[in-house]
């Protein structure tokens, strides 16, 4: 685990929004990175989709980035998850 700088303005951001989903500053911008991060290497995924696949992935055992760059047929940790997001 590290630190990581960011605006005092995104700061802000984030506390709202934790806030208003019942969510810490931290856990929410958690959510934003891996939202972020996995419409980045899916872009024809809509946030229902990278809704469903992370809740699948986390029934799976979490999401890390070997999980979430996996094509359909891969044996990764998870795999399933990009699958069915994709059917």
């Amino acid at each position: 685990m590290g630190i990581v700088k960011i605006s005092d303005l995104m700061h802000e951001n984030l506390r709202v929004a934790g806030n208003a989903l019942s969510r810490s500053i931290n856990a929410q911008a958690e959510h934003w990175m891996r939202i972020g991060m996995l419409s980045e290497l899916h872009p024809g995924l809509d946030h229902q989709d990278l809704s469903r696949l992370l809740i699948q992935a986390e029934l799976a055992g979490g999401l890390d980035l070997a999980t979430a760059m996996a094509g359909p047929g891969t044996e990764h940790r998870g795999s399933h998850a990009l699958q069915a997001a994709r059917a």
